[in-house]
């Protein structure tokens, strides 16, 4: 028996107790989801488990997997919607949900958010992941981490790092300069670790730059704790620890699941043999008896958390997740007139959440077919029409999973297949027949609006594999022109993990809503947007290219012979698209309303290298609204290379009609710095920068210059140093003109036929050549006084 969950463990008098081998077996899993007890010291397990979006806590028997039943929980709309809200305190309230129910089930970690960057459209996972952009990434999982863990539940922060596909997860090696790293695909988890300080951080499978994240020092030690200062405990992905001993020594705590005692003999071996020491177990076990400690006053039994008031904050958040891409004026819907034709069996059998380790069994589900029809309450007809069939696999029944039925009282209707049968991963959309196709369009025929209901089917994206193309089922487009051409009056409603293109289609549609996988409460949310009892204020989180052949990591992804090659560097997501002039169909940060916002009285103050941005947005429409105002930095003349423009703030401000407010946008210096590959530090490099405010990365509305100081970036000099970076450096260049004499340095340096040439060339190697002024052991000398 372990103690009473508020009583705090004596950590270093337990230390002291346990024996190198109980010390050792603490970092290792006690199954799949618990950690080692120690009952003779009444250490008690904890009980950790998958999330993000939800709490997916295994029911009876854990399997190899982990994907056996589990309990009812509120499955909240994956990070693909909730990043389009844009908005930090609704996640945190979804945070603190998710805590509770935690707490409810006993749980004391959440493994989740994660927070890995969207480098292609294809990642199998992307449902999981916020965004292409760093900044909008780290920012809205803080807020997650924030909400759960005030409840006193854990989180773990996850897959750290450069986990962007499923193909050969667990071996490929991400092949990823340093400066991409930093910029790029590391300052979500360092804006998370430093503000929110996780309980935990979990290592990814892959290598990168061919060594195992699991057993990186430079990653789990050097960058994570001593420069961000973690506190926390790193735990490994489910199956990623390579080499037990070798991970312990770089930093990695706990292996999950249990290795069988495997993991514990390497440890065990390893300290006998003088590899280890035992401070080094010691070290590792305090990490896994802190967790313990903090979880412990939570887990108290009899817990409960209101089901119906989270699934009203579920709708909430499929609410705000939702995008409207184009509107001609169809949307929203009118409450009477002539019969509105819903097509598409996702209207009444939704796909609310992707498959894998995230799959959450809901309380309830509500259909988008469902919600119209009682929203309508008969003022106006709502015909259906499935327009394709679902079905699982050959050999299976008729659904999986085990979600509830589509109504939360366990009633279909329309006949209609249980919801749960879009959650199995193996589940696929049957190409529609001709009966079906027929029924629809007599449906379009003969209403006044149709509204198409179009999606991925569950096979397409999962955990697991990576998806292989952008397009939406080729049955599902036919059918989008047969109904469009019996009715040109039609919206789109879609429902998707990760972009599907919409260019080759789109013209047959008034409307495009994007819906993502919204959640249980997904249906609801969809039909208060339809209806226009919501305003959409959803913005894009990722960029929809025009086709898939525009992405940043076409021809690197998913690499090949165990490497995949970020050739891309700095240019992913909206970077690459601005940098090469690119078309696209919807630019990141886009998202329409039902009503229309100005943006006015541009000002920016700047003190040092802290900036403050303020404008007056005014609700110029019809309806009250929310929107998200995004500011863009722009350094066009650097040192190195820097995108065209980068995301560096935004805030969400909601207006009645005709109503202004200031809006203020706080950019610290980090806004403005790139990662210096000489000095391997953020550098702020003096000049013009520029500041764009606008509703997306392609509709800036108000832009102005400032000049900010510069950090000192005068790099190191040594003999190889070519002759340009002699001169410019403030001493060794007054020391060399002073030696060759401004005659010589500028006939030499600075011809204009060959003066580039020579500026190149190595000053050790000019001073070999004959006649040269300079010696080779006064370079040396030079080098050595100034750098």
């Amino acid at each position: 028996m372990g103690p009473h969950p508020g009583t705090p463990l004596d950590i270093p008098a337990l230390i002291g107790a346990l024996t190198l081998e109980e010390k050792a077996a603490l970092l290792d899993g006690a199954d799949f989801w618990r950690t080692q007890a120690v009952e003779r010291l009444g250490i008690p397990a904890v009980t950790v488990t998958d999330g993000p979006h939800g709490l997916r806590k295994q029911a009876g028997e854990t399997d190899h997997l982990g994907l056996n039943d589990s309990v009812p929980a509120t499955c909240f709309p994956p990070a693909a919607g909730l990043a389009s809200s844009w908005d930090p305190e609704l996640l945190t309230r979804v945070g603190a949900a998710l805590g509770r129910e935690c707490r409810a089930a006993e749980v004391a970690v959440l493994l989740g958010p994660g927070v890995n960057m969207k480098r292609s459209p294809l990642c199998g996972r992307n449902f999981e992941y916020f965004s292409e952009d760093p900044l909008l990434a780290g920012d809205l999982g803080a807020a997650l981490v924030d909400g759960v863990q005030s409840q006193g539940v854990g989180t773990s922060l996850k897959h750290f790092a450069a986990n962007n596909q499923e193909t050969d997860r667990m071996t490929v090696s991400a092949d990823v300069d340093e400066r991409t790293l930093r910029e790029i695909y590391l300052p979500a988890f360092e804006r998370i670790v430093t503000g929110s300080q996780p309980w935990t951080v979990m290592c990814a499978y892959n290598r990168i730059n061919g060594t195992y994240a699991s057993e990186d020092p430079w990653l789990l030690t050097g960058v994570l704790r001593d420069e961000w200062g973690f506190r926390g405990l790193v735990v490994s992905d489910w199956g990623a620890v390579h080499r037990r001993d070798a991970g312990l020594a770089a930093g990695l705590d706990l292996e999950m699941p249990s290795s069988g005692g495997a993991g514990t003999r390497i440890i065990l071996d390893a300290v006998h043999a003088g590899t280890l020491s035992e401070k080094d177990v010691d070290r590792a076990a305090i990490r896994v008896l802190e967790l313990i400690d903090r979880a412990l006053p939570a887990l108290g039994p009899g817990q409960t958390f209101d089901v119906g008031a989270h699934h009203t904050l579920a709708r909430e958040a499929a609410t705000a997740s939702a995008v409207l891409l184009k509107n001609d004026g169809i949307l929203p819907l009118a409450r009477t007139g002539g019969p509105i034709a819903v097509i598409g069996e996702f209207a009444r059998t939704p796909r609310f959440q992707g498959a894998g380790s995230s799959q959450v069994n809901p309380t309830r589900v509500d259909t988008a077919l469902d919600a119209l029809r009682d929203a309508l309450d008969g003022a106006r007809e709502v015909v259906f029409a499935p327009g394709f069939t679902i079905q699982p696999p050959a050999g299976e029944g008729a659904s999986t999973g085990n979600a509830p039925a589509a109504r939360g009282d366990g009633a279909t209707t329309d006949n209609a297949p249980a919801a749960a049968g879009l959650v199995g991963a193996g589940v696929g959309v049957r190409a529609a027949d001709s009966a079906l196709v027929d029924e629809a369009v007599r449906a379009a025929a003969g209403a006044e609006v149709a509204v198409v209901f179009l999606g991925l089917p569950p096979a397409a994206e999962s955990e697991g594999y990576d998806r292989t193309h952008l397009d939406l089922p080729a049955d599902q487009i036919a059918l989008l022109h047969a109904v469009a051409d019996a009715n040109p009056r039609v919206v789109v409603v879609l429902s998707n993990g990760s972009v599907v293109t919409v260019a080759p289609w789109q013209d047959r549609a008034g409307a495009v809503l994007e819906g993502w996988l919204l959640g249980q409460a997904g249906g609801a949310a969809t039909a208060d947007l339809l209806l226009g009892t919501a305003t959409p204020a959803g913005k894009l989180a990722e960029t929809i290219p025009v086709r898939y052949e525009d992405n940043p990591a076409i021809g690197a992804f998913p690499g090949e012979h165990g490497h995949v090659r970020y050739g891309e560097g700095l240019l992913m997501g909206y970077r690459w698209y601005d940098a090469h002039r690119l078309p696209v169909a919807y630019p990141f940060g886009h998202g329409l309303s039902y009503t229309s916002f100005a943006y006015d009285d541009l000002a920016v103050a700047v003190e040092g290298h802290r900036v403050r941005v303020t404008l007056t947005v005014t609700n110029t429409g019809p309806r009250p609204g929310t929107e998200v105002v995004q500011v863009y930095v722009t350094d066009p003349v650097a040192g190195v290379y820097r995108p065209e423009q980068e995301l560096r703030g935004f805030t969400r401000i909601t207006l009645a009609p005709g109503e202004s407010r200031t809006a203020t946008v706080a950019l610290g210096d980090r806004a403005f710095a790139y990662w210096h590959p000489v000095l391997r530090r953020w550098t702020v490099e003096g000049g013009s920068f520029g500041i764009r405010v606008g509703a997306s990365s392609r509709d800036i509305r108000l832009e102005t210059t400032i000049e900010l100081p510069g950090d000192d970036v005068t790099t190191p000099l040594t003999p190889e140093a070519t002759v340009d970076a002699w001169l410019a450096h403030p001493a060794a260049g007054a020391w060399l003109r002073e030696r060759l004499g401004d005659g010589i340095v500028d006939a030499m340096f600075f011809d204009p036929a060959n003066g580039q040439m020579m500026r190149a060339i190595p000053l050790q190697r000019l001073s070999r050549f004959p006649g040269f002024p300079i010696t080779e052991p006064q370079v040396e000398e030079a080098a050595a006084r100034f750098s």
